[in-house]
Formats: C-alpha cells, sequence, structure tokens
C-alpha cells in the first residue's frame, strides 16, 4: 500500500528501525496520529511546526501546495491510521511516499494502526466500503516489505516515551515487538493470494497477540495488543508512551501516557489539529487555533522515563 522510501532500498539497521537513540545527534521526534484521510487537516498539523518561531520548519510547500522534508534535523513518527473515513486516503499515503523519498532514512517512521492491520488481514473485518478493503494482494505484499525493510514497525522508541498507535499496559521493548512483526508478516508474505491466506491470517492474530489481537469485545477490549487496545484499558501506570486510537478533542495526559487522536475531534470546527514535538528533556503539543495560530501545551515527562 506505501511505497516507502522509493521503493528498492536496503533495510533499515535494526537500531535505527527500533528507535531515535540509533541515529545521530539528538533530532527532535515530532509526532500526528489518526490522520484517517484528512490530507487538509495533516498538512495544517505538519506545518505548525515553524508556524511556531521557535521551531525550524518540518516540511515546507511548493508552488502547487504540496508539502515536502524541509530538511531540518527532525524525525516524523506517524503514529497508525493514516487511512479510512476521510476524503483523502490516497493522498495522505502519496505524503508519506514522497516525505519518506525526500527524508534521509529512518527519519520517516510509520506504527502499524488497526486500520493498516486492516490492509494485512481483510478475512478477519471484511472493511469493504474502506481504503484499507479495497486493497489489492500487491498492497499487501507492499506492506509486508515496508516490516521487513523496518519502514513500518509495531512500536518506535522516543527519548522518554514509546511511540506505539494504541499500547499496551504492562512493560515491553520496540525491538522485541518489532522483530516478532517481522516474523508474522515474513509467514503471510509466504501466502497472500493463495488457498492458505485467510487460514494464516487468522493463526497469526492468535501466535502473535501482543502484536497483532484485537482483544474482546470485537477489537479495543482487555487483550488487545498493540494496535487496537482502548485508552481507557491504558491506566496511568502503565510504561510511558504517547499514543493514538481513541479520540479526544486535545492531546491529553493520563499518568505516563499521552493520547494524540485529535483529527476527526476537530472537523466541525477550525483549528483543533496538533502533533507533538519531544526532546530529551521534554514533550510539548503544537496544536492549531482556531484563527490559524499556535498553541503550546507542556506535557510532564514520567518520572520512570527520567530516572532511565
Amino acid at each position: 500500500m506505501i511505497d516507502f522510501r522509493g521503493g528498492g532500498e536496503t533495510a533499515l539497521e535494526r537500531a535505527v528501525r527500533d528507535g531515535v537513540g540509533g541515529l545521530d545527534g539528538e533530532p527532535l521526534v515530532v509526532s500526528i496520529s489518526d490522520i484517517h484521510g484528512y490530507l487538509g487537516a495533516a498538512r495544517s498539523a505538519l506545518r505548525t511546526v515553524g508556524d511556531h518561531g521557535e521551531y525550524d520548519p518540518l516540511v515546507e510547500a511548493d508552488d502547487d501546495g504540496r508539502l515536502h522534508w524541509a530538511d531540518n534535523d527532525y524525525v516524523l513518527v506517524f503514529n497508525g491510521d493514516l487511512v479510512d473515513r476521510g476524503p483523502d486516503s490516497a493522498g495522505v499515503v502519496e505524503l508519506v511516499e514522497r516525505l519518506s523519498r525526500e527524508a534521509p532514512p529512518g527519519r520517516i517512521r510509520l506504527t502499524l494502526g488497526n486500520h493498516e492491520w486492516g490492509v494485512l488481514f481483510p478475512a478477519v473485518v471484511h472493511w469493504d466500503e474502506w481504503f484499507s478493503g479495497r486493497r489489492t494482494d500487491d498492497d499487501r505484499r507492499r506492506l509486508c516489505r515496508a516490516v521487513a525493510d523496518g519502514d513500518l514497525v509495531a512500536a518506535y522508541e522516543g527519548y522518554n516515551f514509546t511511540y506505539a498507535h494504541a499500547g499496551q499496559p504492562s512493560r515491553y521493548r520496540a525491538r522485541y515487538l518489532n522483530d516478532k512483526f517481522v516474523d508474522a508478516m515474513d509467514d503471510l508474505v509466504a501466502v497472500i493470494g493463495t488457498d492458505e491466506d485467510e487460514d494464516t491470517q487468522r493463526r497469526l492474530i492468535e501466535d502473535y497477540r501482543r502484536v497483532l489481537s484485537m482483544g474482546r469485545q470485537g477489537g479495543r477490549g482487555f487483550g488487545a495488543g498493540i494496535v487496537w487496545l482502548d485508552f481507557r484499558y491504558l491506566p496511568g501506570e502503565s510504561p510511558p508512551q504517547i499514543v493514538g486510537h481513541t479520540r479526544q478533542e486535545q492531546p491529553v495526559q493520563k499518568g505516563n501516557v499521552v493520547c494524540e487522536n485529535v483529527i476527526r475531534s476537530n472537523q466541525e470546527n477550525a483549528g483543533g489539529e496538533a502533533v507533538l514535538v519531544e526532546s530529551p528533556d521534554s514533550l510539548r503539543s503544537l496544536e492549531r487555533t482556531y484563527d490559524g495560530g499556535v498553541h503550546v501545551n507542556e506535557f510532564e515527562i514520567p518520572e520512570e522515563a527520567s530516572a532511565d
């Protein structure tokens, strides 16, 4: 579904795949979640970095209005659910592809959301009316290749927080879950389009529950994996994480966990779209105001994280 880095590139080193610590220096980590095909809102959110005077631009627009990587020292994490619901899922995918070609390797990261999960496991959810449910077998193979190459991950380690679409209440390591994700997709890609495809989809969800399980209640409930668990089931004592998945009107912090899924809840009014910006010693949201400005909000660094 997504042709990262123009295709044909070598796989990322595991350290680069798994976290910002694998990169040189201390680049700021910018994250955005749950774009869901709302390309205009995503563009506005990404441009808050640069519209606020303390930050160099993350992206720059060309004469046709398309966004390009601004060649500054950032990592951009798309924290799951690029597609479905909104009017331009294809445009969002194109944006991610373009930025991944223009940015240095390892600077554009995508964590698996439940709607990318839906591309990989169509026999389980039957989302035929959505963009994810109309993908081809070649699209599914392309996503599997993105996992093998390290461009699509289950989790990504920031400085004090781990980025995952829905998160987990107990401690985990991004490298371990990413390795498991690679193993699962190696099994899946071998059978896509064959008679074994549907049974393999269901088996992998059971075999790799912490990454892939939908949990109880038809998804989002207890026992759900890192792409499905609802924010309500993440206690404040969970490991420090930045998640999306569960809609909020603005980025919110519950103990060690920050949820950044705001785009869909702000479609009826001007402003509200946002990104998070993490440095080694801070976490801030940059939120678009109704008049086009940028509001900054500071979040607490968990003592658990700062003590590591």
